[in-house]
C-alpha cells in the first residue's frame, strides 16, 4: 500500500518504521510544517492514510480524507463530542474511517474484559469500582480516550454508576477516574472493585508506543478497499 501518514511526529515515526518493515511505502509525511500540503490531490495518490495530530485539527483531517475518497485510520483523541457529525459526513460521502482511541490489541482484549467483569460485577453491591490511569507527561488529553472508552464501557455495564469523573470523587453514583502524569510512562489504565474484604484489580501496561503503531498498521491494511465507519471491535471480531 501507498501510505499518508497525517502526523508525523514519534508515533507517526514508529508508524513508518512498521510500515517499511510490512513492505508498504509512505507517499506522503504531513506535520505541521507542511499542512498546507495535505491536499485531496496529493492523497489521491495513497490508498490509505493514517492520521495521529491532535483534536483541534483531527476533523479537518478527516473531511479532506473523505473528499479524497481515501480510507483514513485515526487515533486521535479528544474530539468525539463531533462524532455524530463525522459519521453524518462519511455517510453522505460514501467514505471510510476506521477509529479507535487506542490501536493495541491487548487493551482492546483489555476493553472486553471490563465488559464482562462489570457484568458480573453489577449485583455485587459490596463492590465500589474506580479507575485510573497513567501517561506521559507530553500527553494532552485528560483523561486519556482509552480511559473514558473504558470508563463508557463500565457505565453501560454497572447499573450503580451513571457517569465518570476526574480526580475528584464525587458521590456514589460517579465513577472516579485518577490521572497521573509522568516522565516517559508510554500508558497504563487500572480497574479496581473494592470491597471490604478485598480487592479485584484488572489494568493494562504498555512497554513502548510500538503495540499502538503496529495495531494502527493492521488496521490500514484490514480496511483497504471497505466502505463505512470501523473499530478495533469489527476488526478483532469481538
Amino acid at each position: 500500500m501507498k501510505v499518508a501518514i497525517i502526523g508525523y511526529g514519534k508515533m507517526g515515526k514508529t508508524i513508518e518504521q512498521i510500515l517499511l518493515d510490512r513492505g508498504h511505502t509512505v507517499h506522503l509525511k504531513i506535520n505541521q510544517e507542511n499542512h498546507e500540503d495535505l491536499t485531496i490531490s496529493n492523497l489521491k495518490s495513497c490508498d490509505v492514510a493514517i492520521e495521529f495530530t491532535q483534536p483541534s485539527s483531527a476533523i479537518e483531517n478527516y473531511f479532506v480524507c473523505f473528499n479524497a475518497q481515501v480510507p483514513v485510520i485515526s487515533g486521535t483523541t479528544g474530539w468525539l463530542h463531533d462524532l455524530e457529525k463525522v459519521k453524518a459526513q462519511l455517510q453522505v460521502q460514501n467514505a471510510t474511517m476506521f477509529y479507535a482511541p487506542n490501536f493495541s490489541i491487548g487493551v482492546n482484549i483489555f476493553f472486553k474484559i471490563n465488559a464482562l467483569l462489570a457484568k458480573i460485577m453489577n449485583g455485587q453491591a459490596a463492590y465500589h469500582v474506580e479507575m485510573e490511569e497513567i501517561h506521559h507527561t507530553e500527553k494532552l488529553d485528560s483523561p486519556s480516550g482509552t480511559a473514558i472508552r473504558t470508563a463508557e464501557i463500565i457505565l453501560q455495564n454497572l447499573d450503580s454508576k451513571n457517569a465518570w469523573v476526574e480526580n475528584v470523587k464525587g458521590d456514589k453514583s460517579e465513577l472516579l477516574i485518577k490521572v497521573k502524569r509522568e516522565d516517559k510512562v508510554p500508558g497504563t489504565h487500572k480497574v479496581d472493585y473494592l470491597s471490604e474484604e478485598d480487592k479485584i484489580s484488572i489494568s493494562h501496561t504498555a512497554f513502548s508506543r510500538k503495540g499502538f503503531a503496529l495495531g494502527a498498521v493492521l488496521a490500514a491494511e484490514w480496511v483497504h478497499q471497505k466502505k463505512g465507519y470501523y473499530t478495533m471491535h469489527d476488526m478483532l471480531n469481538l
